[in-house]
């Protein structure tokens, strides 16, 4: 029961915007897929092409730069990916991705754990979650709506991570390890993983393994934990501070506890039965656990940068299945067959401290001296999708794609409100052993069917005309119930009948793409497409009308269980350039997007719960730029430069909520409008990087040297910032740097990342209308997220 639902890691840039971001990987291309040597060929157009030859916005970082730039997860990536902005919020949730500011919500302290404005793809299988990337043979973005190649209709872009698949012919087996430190840390970091490929019957079956495990160190203490909830007092010494006898008595704390400890595991099974015909198992597992959050608690009784004024630890544990079976066909020569079947399930198990949102709430609890409370939640998704596609292969000049999708996704939350040793109550008239104040479940499923396709014709061998189109349809049915078993009401809401409701829409999304190369290595693209996002339902219980206004209702009315689709209308223009003889590669594409019925955060009425609802026109605009410059062997020199201007342009009335008057009590609950002209929240309008890599040979192998300073501007944290008591986030620069001894059998090397410890804020949780005294009751709901310190380390990798 959250009011409302970016650190990033300096990354060494080697980035091209929207047309490639891997010029100085070493990875060798098949010229016979139409790559050159020194280029990554990607498969994001449904079939292997160069990189520079990709006549849309695509970037890509291959296996290479993944290694040696440390790129863990999808958090890790934004430095290479102009037009996007990631709120690394730490090991709870993956984070908040946004594509060309494609986002109307307020930022957030703990991140998101699903969004549906892109897609994150495991191979071939849609799944918003930050697996580790292990054995991945490059990260594939592609910036823009792709529901007419993929079967997850995506509203603002696509992010693929592409595994090496099982070797049919060779044994492999590599070892990786790392081990490093963090200023504000008591912890060393550990990071251990291997790949395994074993040919089980040569040319016929094959198995592939690449299981991790990571222990990334903690920085934030959490300083004021109660030593006895509901009965040490969380204030012991009033507003302004806490002396040591009363700390002594009521408090204690510990420390680095936004800790992660995460086990990743990739299995697949590869069955090969002729050139034409294979299949490819994959099951991949991971857990992840934290004892806090990523954030400090804004000086709060006198809490440091790295502290959290939290009253309870806060632990989350995350775990991911997923299992997949992928067949692919060649049908007499006529098109190339690719049948997908996947079944993934996620469970998040959290607590947190809910003090402050009882107190926000002004029931009376600050009353008590020794009041507290904390949550606990249980969201569970599963989600079983079917995509089947058709590519040709016949030649000609006529090419084309053509699939269908089945996507039915199943979501289970649980949640409850604890009152730890609350002496005034009598929790209702019914036993509650557990001390529940409030309590709460909701039941969705989310069903949607697609046909997508589009066709190529090459006009001439420089020209050529794209155009695409997908129909989708889906429905959506949510059911639940809240209880207050502080009023009489049964401890658990399945013992109450349950309320809700179903949605259904279905739609027409296209595409048009025409490219022209003036010659080999000069090519300008168009693309004009419109992009979908579904509806759902919020994961608020419904309201049981009519409401009893005697009790407190916290609960979803009718209009407020479910929220519609949104769309984008998107046209860019790019330019590719290869000049003096590939020695200075540049890239640059503008673009313009109309969006239209925007999904964002809001607030129900009862009870100012989180949910998402429709309002309002925006626009973003923007220009993406990159080069590449080798001026003399060894050296290379690259950069990349993003604009995005992403605004409303129309108004919409009482979407932001506040307190009125803010930041005193007894106060309520208002929602002002968002004006035409506010900044959308959550993504910076510039970033680029700057960076150097220089590889001597030496013996057998290469030194090689890397520094890179990523720089990300400001960020606004919510629609109408400078009135609705948001912040402006200051922009900041990051540098990272390395020196490796590297071979074809080994690579030895240290490593710094932000090496001048820059403090910097990436998001934060809730607004200042928050902050204040209730009753004499200092409430500590402001948070800031902020990101890694100073990390230093050593790393080895072996292959055999």
């Amino acid at each position: 029961m959250k009011l409302f639902r970016n650190t990033l890691l300096g990354a060494t840039m080697l980035m091209g915007v929207g047309t490639t971001s891997a010029f100085a990987q070493e990875a060798a291309a098949d010229p016979e897929q139409g790559g050159n040597a020194g280029e990554i060929v990607v498969t994001a157009t449904r079939r292997a092409t160069s990189l520079q030859d990709v006549p849309i916005n695509i970037s890509a970082v291959g296996a290479e730069q993944l290694s040696r730039q440390r790129l863990d997860d999808v958090r890790d990536i934004a430095d290479f990916t102009p037009g996007m902005t990631i709120a690394d919020t730490g090991p709870g949730s993956t984070g908040t991705i946004v594509l060309r500011g494609l986002n109307a919500s307020d930022t957030d302290s703990s991140g998101a754990s699903y969004d549906d404005s892109l897609g994150v793809y495991l191979g071939e299988v849609p799944l918003y979650y930050d697996f580790k990337l292990l054995d991945i043979a490059r990260v594939e973005t592609l910036l823009g709506p792709q529901g007419t190649l993929y079967g997850l209709g995506t509203l603002a872009g696509a992010i693929r991570n592409i595994p090496n698949r099982p070797n049919l012919d060779t044994v492999e087996v590599e070892a990786h390890g790392r081990l490093y430190g963090k200023s504000q840390s008591g912890d060393v970091g550990v990071q251990v993983d291997g790949v395994i490929n074993l040919p089980i019957i040569k040319d016929h079956i094959a198995f592939r393994t690449a299981t991790g495990y990571y222990f990334d160190p903690g920085f934030i203490d959490y300083t004021l934990l109660l030593q006895e909830p509901g009965v040490s007092l969380p204030q012991p010494s009033g507003p302004t501070g806490v002396t040591p006898a009363d700390y002594a008595a009521n408090l204690t704390s510990q420390s680095d506890l936004n800790f992660e400890k995460t086990f990743s595991t990739r299995n697949q099974l590869l069955f090969q039965f002729s050139e034409d015909l294979k299949v490819n198992f994959t099951y991949a597992y991971q857990e992840t656990t934290t004892d806090g959050g990523q954030y400090n608690s804004n000086g709060v009784l006198g809490t440091g940068r790295y502290e959290s004024a939290a009253r309870y630890i806060e632990p989350v544990r995350r775990r991911a299945h997923l299992g997949s079976m992928e067949i692919n066909a060649n049908l007499a020569d006529i098109a190339d067959l690719v049948a997908t079947t996947a079944y993934t399930h996620v469970k998040n198990n959290a607590q947190s401290d809910n003090t402050d949102l009882l107190l926000d709430l002004d029931y009376g609890y600050e009353d008590f001296p020794a009041f507290s409370s904390y949550n606990e939640s249980q969201n569970t998704r599963k989600q079983f999708n079917q995509e089947v596609r058709f590519v040709s292969r016949h030649g000609g000049p006529f090419n084309w794609v053509l699939g269908g999708f089945y996507n039915e996704q199943k979501r289970q939350q649980d949640y409850r409100e604890i009152l730890p040793n609350h002496p005034w109550v009598e929790f209702g008239t019914q036993p509650n052993p557990d001390e529940v104040e409030y309590a709460s479940y909701v039941r969705s499923k989310v069903t949607e069917k697609a046909i997508f396709g589009e066709g190529t014709f090459k006009v001439t061998p420089a020209w050529q005309v794209t155009a695409g189109a997908r129909y989708f349809g889906y429905t959506s049915e949510v059911a639940g119930r809240a209880t207050l078993p502080l009023l009489g009401e049964p401890v658990s809401p399945y013992d109450l009948p349950s309320a809700g409701g179903t949605s259904k829409k279905s739609g027409w999304v296209w595409k048009f793409n025409s490219s022209y190369n003036f010659t080999p290595d000069i090519m300008l693209y168009a693309t004009y497409s419109k992009g979908y996002r579904i509806g759902g339902p919020n994961t608020v219980a419904p309201c049981v009308l009519p409401l009893d206004p005697t009790q407190q209702n916290v609960c979803a009315l009718p209009n407020e269980i479910q929220f519609g689709p949104d769309t984008t209308k998107n046209l860019e223009v790019g330019l590719r350039a290869q000049l003096f003889d590939r020695l200075l590669t540049m890239n640059v594409n503008v673009y313009k997007i109309d969006w239209e019925g925007i999904q964002v955060d809001s607030a129900t009425i009862n009870g100012i719960v989180g949910i998402t609802v429709n309002g309002g026109k925006a626009k973003s605009e923007g220009v993406e730029a990159s080069f590449q410059l080798k001026p003399v062997t060894g050296l290379s020199i690259q950069g990349t430069y993003s604009f995005n201007n992403a605004r409303l342009t129309e108004d919409v009335p009482s979407i932001i909520a506040v307190n009125s008057p803010a930041g005193t009590y007894p106060s309520s609950p208002i929602q002002l409008d968002a004006l035409a002209g506010d900044r959308l929240p959550g993504s910076t309008r510039n970033s680029g990087s700057l960076g150097a890599t220089y590889t001597m040979p030496m013996g057998e192998g290469d030194i090689v040297a890397d520094w890179t300073a990523t720089y990300r501007g400001d960020v606004v944290t919510r629609l109408g910032w400078d009135r609705a008591f948001g912040d402006k986030l200051p922009g900041f620069v990051l540098h990272r740097a390395s020196v490796a001894y590297e071979t074809d059998k080994f690579s030895l090397g240290l490593f710094a990342n932000n090496i001048f410890n820059k403090f910097a804020v990436v998001s934060v949780a809730n607004d200042r209308s928050r902050v204040g005294l209730n009753d004499g009751v200092l409430l500590r709901y402001y948070k800031r997220t902020v990101i890694n310190p100073r990390t230093v380390g050593i790393e080895a990798r072996f292959k055999y």
